[in-house]
């Protein structure tokens, strides 16, 4: 005797209301602008920058070579800076993090999360006066002693620059800018590390700092990586602070010190473009295209790095 299953029953969907269309739709027209918007700038940058890849010396001023002999300086001296900006800020906007999130009284990390964010705030141009007004001047006798003493290191060889405004001090202005950046994410994310993880781990006998290491640091390290190429594309991408501190002669050179330092390319697209015209002008957004094609470079590999630990969870 055979026994026929009986069907299954149909769950009935449920029927959307009209406000949850309208968000559907908006959510959804919203990332489709985003894309369209991101697309738009990089086709208007690749048609305008044609002529200026292809542009010498004969049909623009402002080169005096080919166009990749003008971007080579300016491309490296961004990437250059940005290094040195995120070597100096990362451990220090760490720490800040680290201490606000696992060290500090309650009041005081209240305080301290709110002059964070308001450094954060404070606008380029002010960064540039306190540049190019007290920290060039503090640091350049502190740039003759490593010359002398420890000119033989390649970084702190040739000529020191008399003014301080060297790549190695607009690298410390890009630091200091891109601090509150780092460290408001980074507290954040050391504030969502699993209470039952800290406590695992000082029941088994870990002092604070071991805590810290074997259960804050595992749960936000790519959190700590997606802070850091965010300052880092903040430090690409600084325009006015950069022009006002850096002395400037468009030279590849990895020595800190001195007066003849590479550009940037914002900063060089900034102070040329209200004197350029014609070709000079898709020159310039050809630098631009540059810089647009690093930036996306940085933000690939950030989300690459930090898919590889995305299977780690504070619930698992």
């Amino acid at each position: 005797m055979t026994t026929t299953a009986a069907p299954a029953a149909t769950v009935p969907k449920p029927k959307q209301r009209p406000g949850d269309r309208w968000f559907s739709a908006t959510a959804l027209g919203a990332g489709t602008m985003i894309l369209v918007t991101l697309a738009a700038v990089a086709i208007f940058l690749i048609v305008q920058s044609i002529p200026g890849i292809s542009a010498t010396s004969e049909n623009a001023s402002i080169l005096t070579g080919t166009f990749w002999e003008y971007v080579a300086p300016l491309a490296f001296g961004t990437v250059w800076a940005s290094i040195l900006a995120l070597v100096m800020a990362v451990p220090l906007a760490v720490g800040v993090a680290l201490f606000i999130s696992h060290y500090a009284p309650r009041r005081m990390a209240q305080g301290l999360g709110y002059v964070v964010d308001l450094l954060a705030a404070v606008p380029s141009v002010v960064f540039g006066l306190w540049g190019i007004m007290v920290l060039a001047p503090a640091v350049q006798p502190v740039y003759a002693w490593l010359n002398a003493n420890m000119g033989w290191f390649p970084l702190f060889g040739g000529t020191v620059s008399s003014t301080g405004r060297t790549i190695f001090t607009a690298a410390m202005v890009l630091a200091v800018m891109v601090v509150p950046i780092i460290t408001a994410i980074c507290r954040e994310i050391f504030l969502q590390t699993p209470v039952l993880h800290e406590e695992a781990a000082l029941a088994l006998g870990a002092t604070r700092w071991e805590m810290v290491r074997m259960a804050v640091f595992p749960f936000a390290r790519s959190g700590i990586v997606s802070a850091s190429m965010l300052g880092l594309g903040r430090a690409l991408g600084e325009t006015m602070a950069v022009a006002m501190v850096l002395s400037v002669s468009n030279r590849i050179t990895f020595q800190l010190f001195t007066a003849e330092n590479p550009g940037t390319i914002p900063a060089n697209i900034a102070l040329t473009f209200p004197e350029s015209y014609g070709v000079n002008i898709n020159v310039l957004i050809a630098t631009g295209l540059i810089l647009f094609i690093v930036t996306f470079i940085v933000n690939a590999i950030a989300r690459w790095i930090v898919s590889r630990r995305k299977e780690f969870s504070g619930a698992n």
